[in-house]
């Protein structure tokens, strides 16, 4: 134990012994230990329960899993290391994790720093009767005092408890049965959705949270940007809404200005990362509506950069789903909020410009488009070398290598320029090793490349290749509709090409699977 932890624990040991001569409860202590030690030493409040109790993180792993096993539940994969990320906020609690936590500690999930209503639905105050042992299990219900009320959290509106617990049951069904996506992705969830987006609205045009809880928040909007490439769409944007909920309820009374413009500029780029993923799951109407939330949030910080990403983010809506005209005009307004200033947009939005072109020339590769185009890609490529690193891996809020290959690709298919697209979707695929939905969207330009060149049997065979690569909780209106599209053309080119009746029951399959398997 470092010195730093020795004293941390010493001066908890005096708080839980005097509180214990006091006649206080565990709770009690806890609150008094985080009061103490959280401004030295950056004690959680979970952490402070765990030392109101004197025990040490052995002995909470074990009666987490004694509760597992009391449930008929397997062996948890809880360990120390877990446990000692809860406690020094670099990791949050699952539903699951989170709700045995409460019942050892025999207190609701605020009292632990966590905002919401356990998923179990039940209060945990006095229903784990002997919980980590001791006589407490005994102590009659005690009335708050003034500071214990003081100390409690803001309330939740039940409507917005209802949306989040809809968003948690559908993470435990994702997580812990073989439920169809399509089943999953039904309308009360997308109400829960658009529930949460639609408060955030009314938060923003209306509007006391610790420097601490912004941090945590914070780095979970950036860990959910990591993931972007490498969750499933469906269990990703659950994670997204409940922490854009808990900012939201931050934001329902107004913050100091420094803190305020730090929750809008959260709610702003997890309204964003909502958008992309509404886009994912194939629902423009809602990741428009994202999208425009996020704008609203976004201006509240005054921030170019962001209002520009926001705006870059959604001009992909008309152009995956069929205005190019608007996708342009989004992604010029895109390049002038950005200016001069080196940011993710002033890198995305000539990409952007380039593929609304090459689409408005519907495959007439004339020489005054593809320069135009070509001139996009250009200021693309200087834009991003000038990019900071940080935003160079950041796939969500920045712009990859890996992105501008891809998208430089599809502009050169669609504008006919096979033998320079081919080359860039290659080097595009063999950097992609995570993102299945756009590597399903680099094999189908691959294939479309293919048609175009005469190779028809070869593009058909790519073009199974991608649909039979991807599983069945990514395949969304976001892949079915350009595969249908490419099973069209080649159907145009040769209706008894080799291989086109494998493709086609292939892509029945992925109607199929998008119906919810009718």
């Amino acid at each position: 134990m470092s010195g730093r932890q020795h004293r941390e624990t010493e001066i908890a040991r005096r708080i839980r012994a005097k509180g214990l001569a006091a006649g206080h409860t565990s709770a009690q202590i806890a609150d008094e230990i985080h009061e103490a030690c959280a401004s030295q030493f950056s004690t959680t409040r979970i952490k402070a329960h765990r030392l109101s109790y004197g025990i040490a993180l052995a002995d909470v792993i074990e009666q987490v899993r004694a509760l597992f096993e009391r449930d008929s539940k397997p062996t948890p994969g809880i360990g120390e290391t877990l446990l000692s990320a809860y406690e020094s906020g670099l990791k949050r609690p699952g539903p699951e994790y989170l709700h045995y936590l409460c019942t050892v500690y025999r207190v609701e999930p605020a009292a632990l720093g966590y905002d919401g209503p356990c998923i179990c639905g039940h209060g945990h105050a006095h229903r784990a009767a002997g919980a980590l042992g001791g006589s407490e299990a005994k102590d009659p219900p005690l009335l708050p005092t003034e500071r214990e009320l003081n100390l409690q959290p803001m309330v939740t509106d039940p409507e917005a408890q209802e949306d989040e617990n809809i968003l948690r049951r559908t993470m435990l069904n994702l997580l812990h049965t073989d439920t169809n996506l399509n089943e999953a992705l039904d309308g009360v969830v997308l109400g829960a959705c658009e529930g949460i987006r639609r408060r955030m609205d009314e938060t923003l045009v209306s509007a006391t949270v610790s420097a601490a809880m912004l941090d945590q928040w914070e780095e979970a909007t950036i860990s959910f940007g990591r993931q972007y490439t490498t969750t499933a769409p469906l269990r990703l944007l659950c994670d997204v809404l409940l922490e854009l909920s808990a900012v939201r309820t931050a934001m329902s009374r107004r913050q100091p200005i420094d803190l305020q413009e730090r929750l809008c500029r959260m709610a702003a780029q997890l309204s964003g990362l909502s958008g992309m993923i509404m886009i994912n799951l194939g629902d423009h109407r809602l990741a428009r509506s994202f999208f425009r939330t996020g704008r609203t949030a976004a201006d509240e910080t005054g921030d170019r950069a962001l209002r520009a990403w926001i705006t870059a983010r959604e001009s992909l809506v008309p152009l995956y789903f069929g205005d190019a005209r608007e996708a342009l005009t989004l992604a010029k307004k895109s390049r002038d909020l950005a200016g001069s200033m080196p940011c993710a947009a002033q890198a995305m939005a000539p990409v952007v410009e380039a593929r609304a072109l090459a689409m408005m020339s519907g495959g007439d590769s004339k020489k005054e488009v593809v320069d135009q185009a070509k001139r996009a890609l250009s200021r693309a490529r200087s834009a991003f070398s000038h990019l900071k690193s940080e935003d160079q891996e950041d796939v969500a809020f920045g712009y990859t290598e890996k992105q501008l290959y891809f998208y430089q690709g599809d502009v050169l298919t669609k504008l006919g320029q096979t033998i320079e697209a081919e080359v860039v979707l290659g080097q595009a695929l063999t950097k992609y090793q995570d993102h299945i939905l756009d590597q399903t969207l680099i094999r189908l330009d691959q294939a479309q490349c293919r048609l175009i060149d005469g190779d028809v049997k070869e593009a058909v065979a790519i073009g199974v290749k991608a649909l039979r690569l991807v599983s069945d909780e990514y395949l969304t209106d976001f892949i079915v509709r350009p595969a249908a599209a490419l099973g069209q053309a080649i159907a145009a080119r040769d209706a008894n090409a080799p291989g086109l009746d494998d493709y086609y029951a292939e892509l029945r399959r992925s109607r199929a699977q998008l119906k919810g398997g009718a």
